[in-house]
């Protein structure tokens, strides 16, 4: 079986400071982060085995492993490719603004939205900016975990980590303080780019 990896960050540990620090990146992709693709081969390698008839496992088990972990690692892959250094009234253009009007009626709606969405998230999850494909619209949603109330055929345009260790070290218990500032590290190019594949 095809083995996943770790991917490198597409920036410096440093480049999204003051908002995350360089330490929070530090522990988020190469322990956390790293630990979900780890985790993710052992399952991996475990499904292979038992297909091989070399060890017998609980399928159900180690499939509901694979996909925590698993959409943990796809999950943060884009998390980091979502963020860049900083920019004050950081704030969209081209299709993906045009987009946000016209579902949401302005850009301050929708954030107020997504704003909500990633500060109510119940225990650890995400929130996300997806464009459902059969009804040609934008929608935001909450993923608790890794897994849990995940839409199929939404395809993912931005996400927001929201599990502690994605800020506890910056901003103590205070998510609502990570999420308003989060605004100014989106990579809106990189969201303009998925929205227009």
């Amino acid at each position: 079986m095809q083995k996943v990896e770790l991917p490198p960050l597409p920036y410096a540990y440093d480049a999204l400071e003051p908002v995350i620090s360089k330490e929070t990146m530090t522990l988020h992709h190469d322990k956390h982060h790293a630990a979900y693709v780890n985790a993710t081969n052992a399952a991996l390698e475990k499904l292979d085995k038992s297909r091989k008839g070399e060890m017998e496992i609980d399928t159900r088990a180690v499939l509901r492993d694979l996909t925590f972990n698993l959409n943990g690692h796809i999950l943060h892959s884009m998390f980091w490719t979502n963020m860049k250094g900083t920019k004050d009234n950081n704030k969209p253009n081209g299709e993906i603004a045009k987009q946000i009007d016209k579902d949401f009626g302005s850009f301050d709606a929708f954030k107020k939205e997504f704003d909500t969405a990633a500060k109510t998230v119940e225990g650890s999850g995400w929130a996300v900016l997806g464009f459902e494909q059969n009804s040609k619209q934008l929608v935001i949603v909450q993923i608790e975990k890794h897994n849990i109330n995940n839409i199929a055929n939404l395809r993912t345009l931005l996400i927001l980590d929201v599990w502690e260790h994605a800020f506890y070290v910056d901003y103590k218990n205070d998510k609502a303080a990570f999420v308003d500032k989060w605004w100014d590290i989106v990579n809106w190019d990189e969201v303009e780019k998925r929205f227009t594949l």
